[in-house]
């Protein structure tokens, strides 16, 4: 709860003054001027919390549904929401706020193209001579100067925001939701959108009830995570070795927490969030406006603060409202306008949530802080929510792949897994796109630091899964989009399968079903299917009866006393219960019908 406590402390400073000045206020013999002295205190703590608040994006539209009775009495901790019609859905700052908040966003701008830049920047004065102390005790000045020109700007906008009583209104709700989370306030101000850093806590991942039934659950340092296998002990692991190792290791440290990770993560980067903010703040609006979306903020175990967005369709009566999916996003999708939508046009309740670093959520997306961001996502679900494992669906688009497969992994009561244009490992896809003379460095530093093993995790999961491949496909194939045999996907569908069914992929197996890959149309797949004559009945008859005998859990012996021809159809069949093909491009949205529950026997 330390992560509250600079708000705590300014909400304090402000209400205290409140306080004392309604103190003053009750005692009946000090006459006028104690009323004016406390009306002068309430008046500089409103000042102060406008000076310090958020700033305010949207003021949504409220439904007469959710509005609260007229006649409820107000407490010290409740606040009425106006329902002026008047007041337009976008939140319109007066002059001095509007031009003040222009001012500190350009600079905000101008400091990330900074810190962006600073090393160029720094080699490039060395090289001038402009390090030297004459002439950074002057540069000292002139940045001293601007800070002071930059605070008086933020006390202007402060200023203009005290004077609007939309701000004012606002910012005495997100008070009153501060001092006393009740249901009342939270769904008051769940009617605005703001900087999410000044949201409340919704979720602790060390609430007690969120860890009462999981073994042993995670700690500080983050959850459990599959690592590469370390070398064997010996003369390759001798102290010597490991001295002449440590030049690399830092150069891997230093690429992979620089250029790597934003490579690898582009919709961490500030400026791109910038450049996309009118359209995240629409994508929002629409989920809260016109799906009852409620948004949420959860800790997760590393301290990272993860914004969620919810849509609850269990009151309808579509059945499969009754099922919950949680989406994985991209290495550059937000909830706001990513792979939500299909599985709620598909009538689903949905569960999206924004990568550490990624709009509201804090961090960075490092493999450990996205495993702890999706443990907390799963909870949430499981324990504020009130949905049972067996009722969630993990739905994951591209790079959200590896956040989906380590959930499946570590919840395997979790109903399927959807993949949709993902991968099984990042190592091959990132030397597709650095020079052949840095594969040592590639290699090294993926499995280091941004080891995506979707694969590896993937076949720890026991449940039903389904992997939907792009036939253009052009981020996730090794040579070109028309090479469909260079796309990852393939890969993971032959590790899975080899994984759950040895006997059955084997040599014959597996050379059919990689004829069957190569088909990049409906009509060459079902021709390919067709000319090895595949028996359904006959293979979901050989499955069942051997579930039956051995029970469900993988890996599976069936095809051991099968001929070459039973094994290869059984594999055809496999194969495509396991994958659907979906001809489009990587970022292309997946309709609602290619949205299917996996197949299970």
């Amino acid at each position: 709860m330390s992560r509250l406590a600079p708000w705590r402390s300014r909400y304090e400073l402000t209400s205290g003054a409140r306080n004392t000045s309604e103190a003053g206020e009750g005692g009946a013999g000090r006459g006028p001027a104690a009323g004016r002295a406390a009306a002068r205190a309430r008046a500089m703590a409103k000042l102060l919390s406008c000076v310090l608040g958020p700033r305010l994006y949207k003021i949504y539209r409220e439904r007469d549904s959710e509005r609260a009775p007229s006649s409820a009495p107000e407490t010290p901790t409740s606040v009425t929401t106006p329902h002026s019609s008047s007041w337009d859905t976008y939140y319109q700052p007066r002059a001095l706020e509007k031009h003040a908040d222009s001012i500190l966003a350009l600079a905000s701008v101008f400091w990330s193209i900074s810190y962006y830049s600073s090393p160029f920047a720094f080699f490039y004065l060395y090289r001038k001579g402009y390090l030297s102390l004459s002439k950074v005790v002057p540069f000292s000045h002139y940045a001293g100067t601007l800070l002071l020109l930059l605070a008086g700007v933020a006390c202007l906008r402060g200023i203009g925001r005290w004077t609007n009583p939309q701000y004012r209104q606002f910012i005495t709700i997100l008070e009153a939701t501060h001092r006393n989370q009740s249901s009342e306030n939270k769904r008051q101000l769940a009617n605005y959108n703001f900087d999410f850093r000044s949201w409340p806590i919704n979720f602790h991942w060390e609430e007690p009830s969120s860890r009462k039934e999981s073994r042993g659950g995670p700690s500080r340092h983050g959850v459990a995570l599959l690592r590469p296998e370390p070398l064997h002990r010996g003369t390759a692991d001798t102290l010597l070795n490991r001295v002449k190792k440590l030049p690399c290791q830092i150069t891997s440290y230093l690429v992979a927490h620089t250029l790597g990770r934003r490579m690898l993560y582009p919709g961490s980067v500030y400026l791109l969030q910038k450049a996309l903010m009118p359209v995240l703040l629409q994508g929002q609006a629409r989920l809260v406006e016109e799906c009852n979306g409620r948004r949420a903020k959860l800790l997760a175990c590393d301290g990272n603060e993860i914004d969620t967005m919810f849509v609850d369709r269990r009151g309808t009566a579509e059945p499969q409202g009754q099922k919950l999916v949680i989406c994985c996003e991209g290495n550059a999708g937000f909830y706001e306008v990513g792979c939500v939508s299909t599985p709620l046009e598909a009538g689903y309740s949905v569960l999206g949530w924004n990568h550490p670093g990624f709009a509201g959520s804090t961090g960075v997306p490092f493999p450990q802080n996205e495993a702890n961001a999706m443990d907390v996502v799963v909870q949430f679900a499981i324990h504020r929510l009130g949905f049972q494992p067996q009722d969630i669906i993990i739905y994951a688009w591209s790079i959200g792949g590896f956040t989906a497969t380590w959930a499946a992994m570590s919840y395997p009561d979790i109903s399927a897994v959807i993949l949709d244009a993902s991968f099984d490992d990042l190592v091959p896809l990132a030397l597709k796109v650095m020079p052949d003379s840095w594969r040592g460095l590639v290699t090294r530093t993926v499995r280091q630091h941004l080891n995506l093993n979707n694969a590896e995790q993937l076949c720890r999961y026991q449940g039903p899964v389904l992997l939907i491949r792009r036939t253009k496909d052009e981020i996730i194939t090794t040579t070109v989009p028309e090479d469909i045999m260079s796309n990852r996907g393939n890969d993971l569908l032959l590790k899975l399968l080899q994984h759950r069914y040895p006997r059955v992929m084997a040599e014959e197996g597996l050379q059919v079903v990689r004829q069957w890959l190569e088909a990049s149309s409906q009509l060459e797949e079902a021709s390919i299917y067709s000319r090895w004559e595949v028996e359904e009945d006959w293979c979901l008859s050989v499955l069942r009866s051997y579930q039956a005998e051995h029970g469900p859990d993988f890996p599976w012996s069936v095809g051991e006393d099968m001929s070459a021809d039973g094994r290869q159809q059984l594999a055809l069949f496999l194969a495509r219960k396991h994958l659907h093909n979906f001809e489009a491009t990587h970022c292309t949205p997946l309709p609602a019908q290619n949205f299917q529950i996996p197949w299970h026997l």
